[in-house]
């Protein structure tokens, strides 16, 4: 474990030196103004105004405020209906259409009626967050409920197990590595929606800073933005995974990968 924790850490550190490189040499080929277009340097230097006046740790803490509520209440009420709706097939016949038209909608373009409906401030934040989250892990859940192995249901019928403990304690378990990779997937779309809803209406949070430091000719704040959002994106994708790994240990579900 603790091999494959210094092993990706040199990744990690290779990955950013390439960057740093890379970067470094578009602002010496390039020669755009850094006005413009920062050297990493001035990113810093970025960084460091943000951090001085508190404005880059209210933003990060608003963000994530919005992002665990949104987030965490679609995945939970995806989850239990992507239940119920697989395990009742002939219920899910029915509403598959629609939820195969609403999906490919980006959730922003819901954004006149959310705003209609919501008003401006956290609540289209949110909304926007919800909806990013819920298909991709509802339809994961239903997809692994109907194509579930039927051992498993066997399993239950012999200790008479009924329903809900069925779904809970037999189904649930077994699904959830599959349920896990839609719960990713959400994630990283679910992020990229925070920001874009934050940049509208929002009078906090890393999307209004990157609408506030362009309004301000402050690219070097934009980029320390930018940068921020990604770090927190992969910050939020390793916390899952190991929330993953301890629901994995808890339920006795062996990972792949695992040699054990």
């Amino acid at each position: 474990m603790h091999l494959k924790s210094f092993t990706r850490l040199q990744h990690i550190g290779g990955a950013l030196l390439l960057v740093l490189v890379l970067w470094q040499g578009a602002i010496l080929l390039g020669g755009w103004n850094e006005s413009l277009f920062p050297s990493p340097a001035r990113t810093v230097q970025g960084f460091s105004d943000l951090l001085a006046d508190g404005t880059l740790q209210r933003d990060i803490v608003d963000s994530l405020r919005r992002f665990a509520i949104g987030f965490t209440s679609s995945v939970v009420i995806a989850m239990a209906l992507g239940l119920v709706l697989g395990w009742y097939r002939h219920l899910w016949d029915y509403l598959n259409p629609i939820a195969q038209v609403l999906r490919p909608v980006s959730p922003t373009a819901w954004l006149p009626f959310i705003v209609l409906f919501f008003g401006i401030g956290e609540l289209p934040a949110l909304v926007i967050i919800f909806i990013a989250a819920f298909f991709p892990v509802l339809l994961s859940t239903v997809s692994a409920v109907i194509t579930i192995d039927p051992v498993y249901l066997k399993v239950a019928q012999n200790f008479s197990i009924r329903q809900p403990q069925l779904l809970m304690r037999i189904v649930l378990p077994a699904i959830f590595p599959r349920i896990a990779n839609g719960i990713h997937l959400a994630l990283g779309t679910a992020w990229v929606f925070l920001v874009a809803g934050e940049m509208v209406g929002a009078q906090s949070g890393l999307g209004f800073l990157i609408m506030d430091a362009r309004n301000n000719l402050r690219a070097d704040m934009l980029m320390a933005a930018i940068i921020t959002i990604g770090v927190l994106g992969l910050a939020l994708d390793t916390l899952v995974a190991l929330l993953e790994h301890r629901i994995y240990r808890i339920w006795g579900i062996h990972e792949r990968g695992d040699n054990a």
